[in-house]
């Protein structure tokens, strides 16, 4: 009769938390802060098809490291239960907090119960009336939670990332001085000996949160208008183009016409299409 090996319940807990973190390490980093007129989210990304940024909500977002079919799952839940929360009750009761609470118990859940952990780092933000007002919160592989003071940084390097952030993120800056130290603080790790990165638009997804908006706030910031961010200059990202108007809700029931839950999130909103 063969014998199994023994192994202590602290043990266990430690191999699977390195195994997380090591498949987190692999991936590239995402920042997440907060600005005057939203929240941006910028991660690197050499993929246009598959999203580490996406909508969750009327005025929630997401955005994930790790590995893409895992966060997925979780995004996809994420709305399923926001929509589901917003017609039972009333869309206002839909909060970036329930969220990170109903992702916590499925990543703490999969980390105790599951021989292996979900190889992920995420963020749920919800964008305020002002960005004092506005939530920011971490969830890691285990299901703890954090509540970030308006800026984050996720993946392998986050704690680098994080220290630039810091000393150079307001809250009061510009769409066009966000974009520009998020990119400088995901491009100050990973160069040769220590030197910083260039990011090229084509590498980066971006999008936000855009207080200003009526309805759904999240909007994708590509091509020309990423471009000129980019380069310092914010008027063709931040002024409103003819086909970027907000989605105003229905009158008898307060409520926008098109869902997070719609075939690819963006579409309704008259986002620049990604290349």
């Amino acid at each position: 009769m063969a014998m199994q090996f023994y192994a202590s319940p602290e043990q266990i807990m430690r191999d699977r938390s390195e195994l997380a973190r090591k498949g987190i390490a692999r991936g590239r980093s995402a920042v997440v802060l907060s600005y005057a007129d939203g929240v941006l989210f910028v991660a690197e990304n050499l993929s246009s098809a598959l999203h580490k940024v996406s909508e969750i909500y009327d005025r929630i977002g997401f955005a994930a490291v790790g590995r893409y079919n895992e966060f997925e799952n979780l995004r996809r839940f994420g709305v399923r239960t926001a929509d589901l929360n917003g017609l039972a009750y009333d869309r206002r009761d839909v909060t970036g907090r329930a969220l990170a609470n109903a992702f916590a118990q499925i990543l703490g859940t999969i980390f105790t119960e599951q021989s292996k952990p979900f190889e992920v780092e995420i963020c749920v933000a919800q964008v305020g009336a002002s960005a004092e007002d506005d939530e920011l919160y971490r969830l890691t592989y285990d299901g703890s939670v954090n509540d970030e003071p308006g800026r984050m940084a996720m993946g392998g390097q986050a704690e680098a990332i994080t220290g630039v952030l810091k000393e150079r993120h307001r809250p009061d800056m510009s769409l066009a001085e966000a974009v520009t130290v998020a990119v400088q603080a995901l491009g100050s790790v990973g160069g040769e000996g220590g030197a910083a990165r260039t990011i090229a638009a084509e590498q980066l997804e971006v999008a936000v949160l855009d207080r200003r908006r009526v309805g759904r706030t999240f909007r994708r910031v590509t091509g020309a208008a990423l471009t000129a961010l980019l380069a310092g200059d914010a008027a063709p990202a931040e002024a409103p183009t003819a086909d970027e108007k907000p989605t105003t809700p229905t009158r008898e029931a307060g409520k926008p016409t098109t869902s997070a839950g719609s075939a690819d999130l963006e579409g309704p909103q008259g986002e620049t299409p990604q290349k």
